[in-house]
């Protein structure tokens, strides 16, 4: 099996080779649901490429999105809670993969309780996501829709590894918190200085550097969060 998750990656051979015949390797199918709120968390999943959202459910059935989770990680952290831990919120695939490694919540668990290398990867994982969401709410509070778009384009970059894929104004709004006209006009600013091309629901990086220019800190921040869990040896 090729190991195309990061925090799988660092495993230990001999951890991985352990856990390698507990997990179904699937793909991950655009706007796919991984995960409901009140649901119990049968499954972890370890994304090889694409990229999946996670979404905050509003009483009205609104949603925005908290975090993005590529193969830097795995959507389902709250079956750290052992015994019975329910998801608060709702995962759904954003960008397609044709890998992903998902692992049933027991041997999630009895993994987390042998307390090696798994365990330590996994506690660093979600310790990096606290300080990437106390980001995203400030970034959220204080910065442009301008500035946070750049951010999620540059963070989706990040994860595809393409230059071109699929966004459309509708999940935009969604993930900014803002009206489609808004993300309309945003879009238009960033288009006319040449910086992405957006046609039909798909969105084409034009000029990496000039995005980055145009971000906030904020995604050097999460990024550099995300990239020192598995910076550092473990084994």
């Amino acid at each position: 099996m090729t190991n195309e998750n990061r925090l799988l990656a660092a495993l230990s051979a001999s951890s991985f080779e352990r856990i390698r015949p507990l997990l179904d390797v699937m793909p991950l199918t655009l706007k796919v649901v991984l995960h409901k709120p009140g649901d119990p968390v049968d499954h972890v999943y370890f994304p090889g490429g694409g990229f999946c959202s996670v979404l905050t459910v509003l009483a009205d059935g609104s949603m925005v999105e908290v975090l993005t989770i590529g193969r830097e990680g795995m959507c389902g952290i709250s079956a750290m809670v052992n015994g019975g831990a329910r998801e608060p919120s709702t995962t759904m695939v954003q960008a397609a993969s044709n890998i992903c490694y998902r692992m049933p919540t027991g041997v999630f668990e009895a993994e987390m309780d042998r307390r090696g290398d798994f365990s330590a990867i996994v506690k660093r994982y979600a310790h990096a996501l606290i300080g990437v969401v106390m980001q995203s709410t400030a970034c959220n509070a204080v910065h442009s829709v301008e500035q946070r778009l750049a951010r999620w384009l540059l963070m989706a970059h990040d994860r595809v590894e393409r230059d071109e894929f699929p966004l459309t104004q509708e999940f935009a709004a969604m993930m900014l918190g803002a009206t489609r006209q808004t993300v309309t006009v945003v879009a238009g600013t960033l288009q006319r200085a040449d910086l992405i091309a957006y046609q039909r629901g798909r969105i084409t990086i034009v000029d990496r550097q000039g995005l980055e220019k145009a971000c906030c800190e904020c995604y050097a921040i999460a990024t550099t969060l995300l990239a020192d869990v598995t910076k550092t040896p473990i084994r």
